[in-house]
């Protein structure tokens, strides 16, 4: 069995023809980010279904305990995933969480969520931390278009903006895509589906993360959101359209469900997150792009 035929059967995000059974679970260790895309408003609640949100911020320590807890209840969860509210790789509590979960439940997926924008820099200490899956937002390739998604990045301590901030979180991205690919973890990548920006560049974009390394790819409807709340979303027909282009140069994932930072389960069930994050202590009200 290859390796990706392996992950298909236990990781829920990366099966391809239909959905499995499988469970994960998120953990919200990462509080802060490091690049400001104008679709994105992390917040905290208990109620909201998207992306970027999460009831509480947590400890590495009071993860692993989160772990525990949601093993014991659902024991058909296979994989341990962050995946926010923030940049797993502006902080260093996504590591360290993932390396504490690997000595204490090494069969479980150890799967992250980063913009990229580090992950070159930091491929080592992910592949040390024992990181199985890796999913790369990438929204575009074409810096005039990127810096129309994303306002501006930090790297290094230093401020960058529009096509020279694109420019730099590009080619950060997919120098991180091809040393990760190097160590042999599997790679999926997302694209941020927003009409009139980079619907016209979604088999490029497909055919360039492909050409990386990336093993399987996954469309995501634009959540009108912060910046972008008047924008419209793309009709479904432009979902399948886009998923159609992609899929002449990479695999294509089609069952998102816009998961929570905090989500807990099998993808399209139950959700267990409130019943397992209730009444943890530690937390943030506020977030920082770094």
């Amino acid at each position: 069995m290859t390796a990706i035929a392996e992950v298909t059967q236990k990781h829920p995000c990366f099966s391809v023809d239909r959905p499995n059974n499988k469970g994960r679970i998120h953990l919200p260790v990462s509080p802060g980010c490091n690049i400001e895309c104008k679709f994105c408003d992390r917040k905290i609640n208990t109620t909201e279904q998207c992306p970027g949100v999460t009831a509480q911020v947590i400890s590495p320590l009071e993860a692993l305990e989160v772990v525990r807890k949601s093993l014991a209840l659902l024991p058909e969860i296979t994989v341990v995933g962050i995946a926010g509210p923030g940049e797993a790789l502006a902080t260093p509590y996504a590591l360290e969480t993932f390396r504490l979960i690997g000595k204490e439940f090494p069969a479980l997926i150890r799967c992250m969520s980063t913009n990229g924008l580090l992950l070159d820099d930091l491929a080592d200490e992910v592949i040390n931390a024992g990181v199985n899956t890796l999913t790369v937002t990438v929204n575009e390739i074409y810096p005039a278009e990127q810096a129309r998604i994303c306002a501006r990045i930090r790297y290094k301590d230093k401020v960058y903006e529009g096509t020279d901030a694109a420019r730099l979180l590009i080619s950060k991205q997919l120098a991180g895509i091809r040393r990760i690919k190097a160590a042999g973890i599997l790679v999926k990548v997302n694209t941020v589906l927003v009409p009139g920006i980079n619907d016209g560049h979604i088999a490029d974009i497909a055919r360039t993360v492909s050409e990386a390394g990336a093993d399987l790819y996954n469309i995501i409807p634009l959540i009108p959101r912060h910046e972008m709340s008047n924008a419209a979303p793309p009709a479904c027909f432009q979902i399948d359209k886009a998923r159609v282009e992609a899929e002449k140069y990479i695999r294509v994932f089609r069952h998102c469900q816009h998961c929570r930072a905090d989500a807990v389960g099998v993808p399209g069930g139950k959700d267990y997150g409130e019943r397992i994050y209730l009444n943890r202590v530690s937390h943030s009200a506020t977030f920082s792009h770094g």
